[in-house]
């Protein structure tokens, strides 16, 4: 059996190679998805939906990746990146997407049960984003 580490790193894998389908099989059915902003999303399929409009308005790739497991095995990791990006599709309530590229400090917090990833909540400074997609 993985470890919460392994596991976690392969998930991030997945996202740096845009193979959604590799995340999802990473995912735990019930998964929480606490975004930095709004309410958390609950479910596959509604981490699918996620994934699918991230697509559509993104492409990221994450670097500079520092892991911090859980002391003594357990199931919580925690991980620092650098978000490079390109703006590629706007969405409501944001500047309108040109291509902008970005780089973004960021973070996120995985918990992992029955060798899946069962919450992801992740945190970044949105104004910061805004700002740097406003340019």
């Amino acid at each position: 059996m993985s470890t919460a580490l392994e596991i976690v790193k392969k998930y991030y894998a997945a996202f740096n190679q845009q193979d959604w389908d590799g995340m999802l099989a990473l995912v735990h059915p019930n998964i929480r998805h606490e975004p930095n902003q709004g309410e958390p999303r609950l479910g596959k399929d509604q981490f699918r939906e996620f994934l699918k409009g991230m697509d559509e308005a993104y492409q990221e790739l994450l670097t500079g990746m520092v892991y911090y497991p859980e002391a003594g095995g357990g199931n919580r990791v925690a991980v620092e990146f650098t978000v490079n990006g390109i703006y590629k599709k706007g969405e409501a309530g944001f500047p309108p997407a040109k291509g902008q590229t970005y780089e973004l400090p960021a973070a996120a917090f995985l918990e992992v049960k029955d060798g899946l990833v069962i919450r992801v909540a992740t945190h970044y400074n949105l104004p910061l984003w805004v700002k740097l997609v406003s340019e």
